[in-house]
């Protein structure tokens, strides 16, 4: 079995012609590189899970490489819930909310206290001893940066994969098969990636991708990070409409995704860990950037009467009930008890903060 790394292009959710130019001008410049098969998907949060591209997807046992427009952390996530694991591979493309997560919020020694004292789910999880590099299309605008990264990504970790025709639904070129399994005899090995003048060359014999095709429609749903959940069921007792479960061990899931409200993000809102994703999501800390987890986060719109985020997570869970029909319960259902429950206690950085600017007599 040859040596090769699978690259996944996934499309974004719109036809925005300038991503769709980013995405086909990296999808030809990689198949000019010996080693790498190339595939594309339809935008992976909107696949279903018993479709061809999921099966793709799971059919892929060595390292693998998959780009598309979500946050890498949020891609990331969203494999695992479709049982596509693997330890994070290193990226070194990283977009600005990803670079900048320690400047507003993280305190490194509160952070890595907490992480210590606290047990994740992802503990629990099997993780096949192999790596996933998911690469995010937000970071860079000329596809020439992305293919140069996936070249070093593919020089220090080409594996074995599965034969092509073992991992798809469907019958890959012949031009495809004996790139693959005869990869000295490709004729383009030691070509330079084309030209952004010139990105799609006219070639006799054209080498295509595999492209699998899945018409499900756009999705909304609450992706769980298993890296930062604490199985404190705080968003199954929060959630009204049935998205949240449990499995055979009580460790939580998303268990009815079809039930979320589309554009409500309430849940990610009450998680104490910033564990819950929606990976559409305007906000790129909802979205799934990596902001800060355990450390003092402190929310200034509190200071100034500004509503907080559980009051703006009650907000839009009683909007959606109201459009489905129901009576609303505005913060006297599944609010966390750390609102409002929490003892009296010694003060903390935040009543310092508080004391500072109250003597400041702005």
């Amino acid at each position: 079995m040859a040596k090769r790394i699978a690259v996944v292009v996934s499309q974004g959710q719109s036809q925005n012609p300038a991503k769709r130019d980013l995405e086909e001008n990296i999808v030809a410049g990689l198949l000019f590189e010996n080693g790498i098969d190339v595939t594309v998907i339809p935008n992976l949060y909107d696949l279903s899970p018993d479709g061809t591209g999921m099966l793709a997807l799971q059919g892929v046992k060595g390292n693998m490489v998959l780009m598309s427009w979500l946050y890498s952390r949020a891609a990331h996530w969203v494999l695992s819930r479709n049982d596509i694991r693997g330890h994070v591979g290193t990226t070194l493309l990283q977009t600005d909310d990803d670079e900048d997560e320690d400047e507003d919020f993280l305190d490194d020694e509160l952070a890595e206290e907490d992480a210590d004292e606290k047990a994740r789910v992802e503990d629990q999880l099997e993780i096949p001893d192999r790596k996933i590099y998911c690469v995010t299309l937000k970071t860079e605008t000329t596809f020439e940066q992305y293919i140069e990264e996936i070249k070093r990504i593919a020089s220090e970790n080409t594996v074995q994969v599965v034969e092509l025709g073992d991992w798809v639904q469907g019958s890959p070129s012949e031009q495809q098969l004996d790139r693959f399994k005869n990869p000295a005899n490709d004729t383009h090995v030691g070509h330079s990636p084309p030209t952004r003048q010139n990105p799609l060359p006219q070639l006799e014999t054209p080498i295509e991708p595999l492209r699998i095709e899945e018409d499900g429609g756009r999705r909304w749903y609450p992706v769980i990070d298993f890296g930062r959940c604490t199985n404190c069921m705080e968003c199954i007792d929060f959630c009204l409409f049935g998205v949240y479960g449990v499995d055979q061990v009580d460790t939580i899931l998303v268990e009815q995704p079809d039930n979320c409200r589309k554009g409500c993000p309430a849940c990610s809102r009450v998680c104490p860990e910033n564990a819950i994703i929606f990976p559409q999501h305007k906000t790129p800390a909802i979205a799934g950037a990596e902001v800060a987890v355990g450390a003092l986060k402190i929310d200034l719109s509190q200071l100034f009467g500004a509503p907080s985020a559980v009051e703006v997570a009650a907000l839009e869970r009683d909007e959606q009930l109201v459009i489905a029909g129901r009576d609303t319960v505005g913060l006297t259902v599944g609010i966390p008890k750390r609102q409002s429950d929490k003892e009296d206690g010694p003060p903390d950085e935040l009543d310092q903060l508080v004391d500072e600017l109250d003597a400041l007599d702005l």
